[in-house]
């Protein structure tokens, strides 16, 4: 024989105050532990949006990053060759040789420097990435001094809106227009004419090059072509790939620190949770004998309790997520150690995330419950009865 859900339910209810506050602790622990991952989810989704399938970034082999990477001019020209390069609509190779260079510029707010992404691009370059669409100004004319800025630039440092003047590399840049790359690293990025950057910046190597391929299926043998080439001492990636790689450092660092942190805290909301089940069961000690009385069996009485305990850490679960689910419309930036450069992202509440949080909240409400409701479970009858 079972306890009823509702008498469950009701204990609850009327121990309105202590449930709030003993649910309230578990939300803030749940809240902590959801935004958390919600962080390095937002961070992962924002650089795994940058790449298209059908784009191939190029760098130089065991390069972590592109400011890291060198690709000659001689070398760019053999992989502009490969075959499986798909062809735009006025008959040249849809690929774009890039120099990156990180600058610092001030914060719009706080006028602290900090590291923002300089691109060389190409006609190339800009026509396979769709992502990028202009939403002010016009775009940067080749072979000037003129570069375009991302949303995230132009929002957040001073010189990155149209009209304003950038001072990087010796010159002046003015900025002709904003673009909009939706949710991706590409928003927190400055472009102009390559060979211009080439030029001001005095390299004599490019840093990256994009590649479209004509069928995204052909990137086996576009990787093999490149990186069996004795020639060349190149790795191509898909991009997706390239910028998921990116955000690895930084998302688990912001992982395994919040985590660590909503552990530590969920020690606190679990003894809050027992203190609250020990007092149920003394103030219901006589509950307890007579529905021993009545034939329920200790096991259905440890379920009860438990239940209760389960039931506090659904509600603190629920409600800590609904807090964090309200952090998706904030955007933050931070320097991805990785790049070593200045990105925005937005904190991202995925399936996963909602069933791990509530899971976690379970588990505080399992072991603040079990040690009460198992001494519930073996109060005796007799002795129950009396102190009643």
């Amino acid at each position: 024989m079972r306890v009823p859900v509702s008498y469950v339910l009701r204990n609850l209810v009327a121990r309105r105050l202590t449930t709030l506050l003993t649910a309230g602790g578990m939300a803030l622990v749940v809240y902590v532990f959801a935004t958390v991952l919600m962080l390095a989810a937002g961070l992962r989704e924002t650089l795994v949006a940058t790449g298209q399938p059908d784009n191939v970034v190029v760098i130089r082999r065991s390069a972590q990053t592109e400011v890291q990477s060198a690709i000659d001019r001689s070398q760019a020209g053999i992989v502009e060759s490969l075959p499986e390069i798909a062809v735009g609509a006025d008959g040249t190779r849809l690929a774009s040789r890039e120099p990156v260079v990180l600058i610092n510029l001030p914060k719009r707010a706080s006028g602290k420097p900090s590291n923002v992404t300089i691109r060389g691009v190409t006609p190339a370059g800009v026509a396979i990435r769709p992502q990028a669409v202009l939403i002010e100004g016009r775009m940067f004319r080749p072979g000037t001094s003129e570069v375009v800025a991302g949303r995230s630039v132009a929002e957040g440092f001073r010189g990155g809106q149209i009209g304003e003047t950038l001072r990087f590399a010796s010159r002046d840049w003015i900025v002709v227009g904003v673009f909009d790359a939706g949710r991706t690293g590409y928003s927190s990025e400055i472009w102009g004419d390559a060979e211009q950057m080439m030029q001001a910046f005095r390299r004599g190597a490019y840093s990256s090059m994009l590649l479209k391929l004509d069928d995204a299926s052909r990137f086996d043998a576009v990787k093999a072509a490149i990186e069996s080439d004795p020639r060349l001492t190149l790795e191509a990636k898909r991009e997706p790939q390239f910028y998921a790689d990116q955000s690895e450092t930084l998302a688990k660092f912001i992982s395994i620190l919040g985590t660590s942190i909503s552990v530590i805290f969920s020690i606190g909301a679990i003894i809050g949770a027992m203190i609250t089940m020990y007092a149920s069961v003394a103030s219901r000690t006589g509950e307890i004998g007579t529905l021993r009385a009545l034939g329920f069996p200790r096991s259905s009485i440890l379920v009860a309790f438990l239940g209760e305990a389960l039931a506090l850490g659904l509600l603190g679960g629920v409600v800590g997520l609904a807090g964090a689910a309200l952090m998706q419309t904030i955007t933050i930036s931070t320097m991805n150690f990785q790049t070593f450069s200045e990105i925005a992202f937005s904190f991202t509440l995925t399936p996963r995330i909602v069933a791990m949080s509530l899971a976690f909240a379970l588990s505080m409400g399992f072991i603040g419950g079990f040690l009460p409701a198992a001494r519930a479970a073996r109060l005796r009858i007799v002795d129950a009865l009396r102190a009643a």
